[in-house]
């Protein structure tokens, strides 16, 4: 298995509900270094799972509508706990669609086997979800 990753940053601010989050139950900011595997069996013929500079820019371009928000206001996010796990998942899942889409080429989306998506919330935690690129 192939597998070529990107990565990017995000801001945001959002609160958690639950005891077990303790003060950051309360409105809070975050900021996370977010990297976007895409994974293949095999390369393209070029050679290449993806191309990186098209997949650097699906990753902004998925990114770029959380950024500096207020999660606990976004259509979609609000009312959701939107812990490190989720918001991996919210990733992946916007990845998916925009390969879909043909954001990484006509053929991404039959060669591609799955995203993976991590988010690094400081050097000594993180949390990441990987799914298949075809809806399961």
């Amino acid at each position: 298995m192939f597998g070529v990753t990107v990565s990017d940053h995000l801001m945001v601010a959002h609160s958690l509900r639950g005891e077990v989050f303790g003060p950051a139950q309360r409105l809070h900011g975050a900021t996370y270094v977010v990297e976007a595997t895409f994974r293949a069996a095999g390369l393209d013929d070029d050679g290449i799972v993806v191309d990186l500079g098209a997949a650097a820019r699906l990753l902004a371009e998925v990114l770029d509508p959380l950024r500096y928000r207020n999660l606990d206001e976004e259509p979609g996010l609000a009312g959701r706990n939107t812990t490190t796990e989720v918001l991996a998942r919210e990733v992946a899942d916007r990845l998916a669609a925009g390969v879909a889409e043909g954001a990484l080429g006509p053929t991404a989306p039959t060669r591609l086997t799955a995203i993976g998506v991590t988010l690094r919330e400081t050097p000594q935690a993180w949390a990441s979800y990987e799914r298949s690129v075809t809806p399961s």
